[in-house]
């Protein structure tokens, strides 16, 4: 039987990091990956077309770049380099219009203002305020539950961006917090667009915060991509890891956890067992580690319990195009941006947000979109475009609110019809849109979980980010934190406080209880 310190099943950006922190402690770690490539969601690849790198799952890291842990691990000495597109957002507008977010507050509020007078003004207002406080509310939202000191930090702030006020803001269900703060479409809808990044309901309570922070990152650190690939983040983890002695090992899907007197002591693969002498460090999602690798009799009754109202986030539809030009919108924007958001108002958003949430299949699908090549030029060609874009759909399907030709099953033809009606939504922006394609891919929410087990349905959250699921709801009530109610089994996941995003939080959690855990063992000794 071979043995390490620890054990970190799963490669993902938050097991990588989590082995990350655990050999720079001196550990022996060994990653298992159950697929024969590393990244979880973090990878890249030419199989849409050649010569055009396309992101299978995760594209752009705004969280990432703003990720205390993740900015610590010095990974551009081992191969990563970011790249911004000149815009860092845009939402075309029916009209022709846009709504841009621009790396530079300046041009963001100019183009604000000029949509419509008073907004640009009140865009610099709210930059002021994140500068004030930004800093303290990632690392609150970012550190295990309670964040002692990033909570006193911000309470020091607080009164500078208006106290109570601005906390009943952050509470504000992000669809008011836009008509509240602004005139006109503009700063409205992008901040909406951000706040649809997760499966908050936009008139619910943690939508505005989740905007709010999505949107300033925007502002502040950008949506970045790594050089080459999505793929080359999970690579500089993996390579900076490996460089301090660890190990990784792909095809080597864990299949279960063994457990000993209430402690994790080791793992099983379908050839060997291996020993962890410390700790075991599970980047997996949450139904899988309880549900599939613990034996039952080794559950804690009231994580069992807890389990049992654990719910996923919405599945998935990603099409992926390559293009032989540029997007032809029907309006070129002031500035090109990365990330692209597609719906017609905020209310349409609501509207189709609204329907995933009751089972219905949207009719007008809000889209998040990625113009690759625009971002990266080693992505394609010159002269062409590598694009992708999603959209949420039902984990378990009633209906269809629009034309009824797709059932949910999501078989090959399903996904095909979809993408057809995503594709639809484009055209309509960009007129000639279907003329400049080469390929395109469709991977629907059986094909995204067979790259990816951790994406249950399709789902890319690791679980709902909705309130009653957060903090110290996640992943059960009374959790809040990496540990399992295992003694030396940590969740490592999406599926654990703070939740889904590449910015390595959880694995981060998950080292940093390891190894206080086992100095508070090795104490009583």
């Amino acid at each position: 039987m071979t043995q390490y310190d620890a054990v970190v099943i799963g490669s993902g950006p938050n097991g990588l990091v989590a082995a990350n922190l655990l050999a720079d402690r001196g550990w022996s770690v060994v990653v298992l990956e159950a697929q024969p490539t590393i990244g979880g969601a973090v990878a890249s690849a030419e199989d849409v077309h050649p010569g055009f790198v396309h992101d299978t799952f995760s594209a752009f890291y705004p969280l990432a770049a703003a990720s205390p842990t993740i900015g610590s691990l010095g990974l551009e000495e081992h191969g990563l380099t970011w790249r911004h597109a000149p815009a860092v957002l845009g939402h075309p507008l029916t009209d022709g219009s846009w709504a841009l977010l621009h790396r530079e507050r300046e041009v963001t509020a100019r183009l604000a203002d000029a949509q419509h007078a008073g907004d640009g003004e009140a865009w610099l207002g709210a930059c002021r305020q994140w500068d004030a406080i930004g800093d303290q509310l990632v690392g609150a939202l970012l550190r295990p539950f309670p964040p002692v000191r990033p909570a006193v930090s911000l309470l020091a702030r607080l009164r500078r961006v208006g106290g109570l006020g601005f906390v009943r803001e952050l509470l504000t269900p992000v669809a008011e917090l836009g008509r509240d703060r602004f005139g006109g479409v503009g700063p409205a809808i992008l901040l909406a667009g951000n706040a649809g990044h997760a499966d908050i309901p936009l008139d619910a309570p943690g939508s505005g915060l989740f905007g709010l922070v999505m949107t300033m990152l925007g502002q502040t650190v950008g949506f970045p991509v790594p050089e080459g690939g999505a793929g080359r983040l999970a690579d500089a983890l993996a390579s900076r890891f490996t460089s301090k002695g660890g190990e990784i090992r792909c095809d080597a899907e864990v299949i279960g956890i063994d457990v000993a007197g209430g402690r994790a002591v080791g793992v099983r693969t379908a050839t060997e067992r291996i020993r962890a002498r410390r700790a075991v460090v599970a980047d997996v999602a949450a139904p899988h580690l309880f549900g599939r690798l613990l034996d039952p009799d080794d559950v804690p009754a009231r994580v069992a319990s807890g389990m049992k109202r654990f719910q996923m986030d919405p599945g998935t539809v990603k099409v992926d195009w390559a293009l032989d030009g540029p997007i032809p919108w029907l309006t070129e924007p002031a500035h090109a941006p990365g990330t692209v958001h597609v719906a017609d108002s905020v209310g349409q958003m609501q509207e189709a947000l609204g329907q995933v949430w009751a089972g219905a299949i949207p009719a007008e699908p809000f889209m998040l979109a990625g113009a690759m090549t625009t971002t990266d030029p080693t992505r394609s060609p010159a002269g062409t475009e590598s694009f992708w874009a999603y959209t949420h759909v039902p984990q378990e399907t009633r209906t269809d609110a629009g034309p009824g030709d797709v059932q949910g099953t999501w078989d090959r033809d399903d996904c095909e019809r979809f993408a057809d009606r995503m594709q639809a939504r484009i055209e309509r922006l960009a007129p000639g849109f279907g003329s400049t394609i080469l390929a395109r891919r469709v991977l629907g929410p059986r094909e995204l979980e067979a790259r990816n087990a951790n994406l249950i349905g399709g789902a890319v959250g690791g679980g709902t980010a909705q309130l009653h699921q957060e903090l110290v709801f996640r992943p059960v009530p009374g959790l809040g934190r990496a540990e399992t109610g295992i003694r030396g089994l940590y969740l490592g996941s999406a599926s654990a406080h703070p939740g889904g995003g590449v910015h390595g939080a959880p694995g981060s959690n998950a080292a940093r209880a390891a190894v206080l855990h086992d100095r508070l063992r090795l104490g009583r000794r």
